[in-house]
């Protein structure tokens, strides 16, 4: 993942390097180690400089059965029995914590004297000569090669977000099981095979043309996808790194995985009865309670079951949406928090959050800007967050003065966790008869601002969000199908990802939305909620039609 390199983000990830405190659970101390008549769990060391999501790292690590240690100096990498770096952010930004914490010498002394080490995304990207992104870079110089931006001039969004297809170039062991199954990738650079690097490429991947997927040579490991995001067969990749002993059977690695598949993603709108339970619930057209005399907060069940649940059932994301969020303090809302750290333990998907994600001031005086509160949700789990209202005013304010001051949350957040990691919810309905306007709305669809669907979402983007969560007031809760018309004026408009919400009632309207319009994604909530269409339903029309699928 990669970011904007900015003086503040080295100033964030350097402390949280060196005087951070990682949770007790993930660390085996001396005494531990000493104590007798215990048979310690097995351990891995993990460089985490302190940007982005490495929590879900953390649990997939403890899930396969080892504890963690965590790089406090140099000394740490060279002693180190097998070394993971999960590097996130910036490529610049993460050079410099490198070099001015003397990791960036025991790092290629560890590699150079070919100890176990696995590389995962700018982990891997850190590796090669340097980078373009907000450069020239240099970079650690131990594979030749440069490494650059996806170009969009050919029709592909950039970032490259979503589940793709490896093809493998050689016996790489911690792949061997992927077979023909997709792996998840978000990122806007890469490195590109050549015959300079072609003894370190294990696997290529494609998305407009070939660049490096993953590298070995020896014991040294990296990869650009990310296995704690990709299921059972990013378990997998782990699991051979972790227990190089103890492989399982080899898979065939030619299958039915062939190019980026279209994203199959489960919402989650969740809020507090008025019992003071947290319950999923749908709404129509954006109304939650039932039409009864109570007029109950409509409960379809509890959050982290769900999404338990629709991981297994093959949800290729899952979304986490407080639909009330706009109205409370996000820091104070325990209950969300804990929902992000216990679904993050056992779903190996990529987890989105949204829900009043600005900037606040508490009852005490106490100012958190937005990216405080983005960042208690990363750490908590998430891997990216949505933001709507805001996200409104910013545009708003960005249109009116063509300035960009940073100050946004869409701007703060991206600037230290890369725009991939930030995507903006647009609520819009049809305005008028014959020339049909998409008029954008804040706060839960309850007002509507003097702002169109299309202009929001140009602004936006310019502003540096990664992905475009695009929803219709009007078909929410219908059933009769997406808005295509819409989908198409916004999916054509900008050149990052859209993903398709709202109105989504059979599996035929998935299918629609992926021949008629350009969208990578369809999301869908009360269907798979109330059992009317599995998951794997979906994927298996979406195959018989041709489009392509994680299964």
């Amino acid at each position: 993942m990669e970011g904007v390199a900015f003086a503040s983000f080295t100033s964030f990830a350097t402390k949280s390097l060196l005087f951070s405190s990682p949770s007790p659970s993930s660390i085996i101390t001396r005494s531990q180690k000493s104590r007798k008549n215990i048979s310690p769990k097995p351990f891995v060391t993990l460089l985490d400089y302190g940007a982005g999501n490495v929590r879900s790292l953390r649990n997939a690590i403890r899930y396969l059965g080892f504890k963690i240690e965590d790089v406090r100096t140099p000394k740490d990498i060279l002693n180190a029995g097998r070394l993971i770096f999960p590097g996130v952010g910036a490529f610049a930004s993460a050079m410099d914590v490198l070099v001015k914490t003397g990791m960036d010498e025991a790092l290629c002394t560890y590699i150079r004297n070919d100890r176990p080490f696995l590389g995962i995304c700018l982990g891997l990207q850190l590796l090669f000569e340097y980078s373009e992104e907000n450069g020239p870079v240099k970079g650690l110089g131990l594979i030749p090669g440069v490494v650059g931006r996806f170009n969009s001039s050919n029709g592909f969004r950039v970032h490259h977000i979503g589940w793709n297809a490896l093809q493998i170039a050689k016996d790489s062991e911690i792949l061997d099981e992927i077979g023909d199954r997709h792996d998840y990738f978000v990122h806007s650079y890469r490195a590109i095979p050549s015959d300079d690097n072609k003894e370190w490429v294990s696997s290529t991947c494609n998305y407009g043309y070939d660049f490096i997927a993953s590298i070995r040579r020896g014991n040294v490991h990296g990869v650009q996808f990310h296995p704690e995001k990709s299921g059972d067969v990013g378990l997998s990749v782990l699991r051979r790194f972790l227990h190089p002993n103890s492989r399982g059977t080899k898979r065939p690695t030619q299958g039915k995985a062939s190019k980026l598949a279209k994203r199959v993603i489960a919402c989650l709108d969740f809020r507090t009865n008025d019992k003071g339970d947290l319950v999923v619930t749908k709404g129509d057209q954006y109304d939650v309670r039932e039409q009864t005399k109570e007029n109950e907060v409509r409960n379809l069940g509890k959050p982290v079951e769900l999404s338990g649940h629709y991981y297994k059932d093959g949800a290729d994301e899952v979304s986490f949406l407080n639909i009330t969020g706009f109205r409370d303090f996000p820091l104070g809302d325990l209950p969300m928090l804990q929902v992000l750290r216990h679904a993050s333990q056992n779903v190996f998907v990529p987890l989105t959050v949204g829900g009043g994600i600005r900037d606040f001031t508490d009852a005490n005086g106490r100012y958190y800007s937005s990216l405080e509160v983005a960042s208690e949700y990363f750490r908590s789990g998430a891997d990216k967050i949505s933001i709507g209202t805001d996200a409104v005013y910013a545009a708003e304010e960005y249109l009116k003065t063509k300035v960009k001051t940073g100050k946004s949350s869409l701007e703060q957040i991206s600037r230290v966790y890369g725009n991939q990691a930030v995507v903006v919810s647009i609520d819009p309905r049809p305005n008028g008869e014959v020339y049909a306007w998409y008029q954008c709305t804040v706060n839960g669809g309850r007002e509507g601002r003097p702002i169109g669907a299309y202009e929001l979402a140009k602004a936006v983007e310019e502003l540096r969000a990664g992905e475009i969560l695009l929803n219709c007031i009007d078909c929410d809760g219908q059933g009769k199908g997406f808005d295509i018309d819409l989908i198409n004026l916004i999916s054509d408009a900008v050149s990052i990802p859209v993903i398709a919400s709202s109105g989504a009632g059979a599996v035929k309207h998935f299918s629609e939305v992926f021949t008629k319009t350009n969208a990578s994604a369809a999301l869908a909530a009360g269907i798979f909620h109330r059992k009317e269409v599995p998951i794997q339903s979906v994927k298996g029309h979406l195959l018989k039609e041709g489009i392509e699928v994680r299964i």
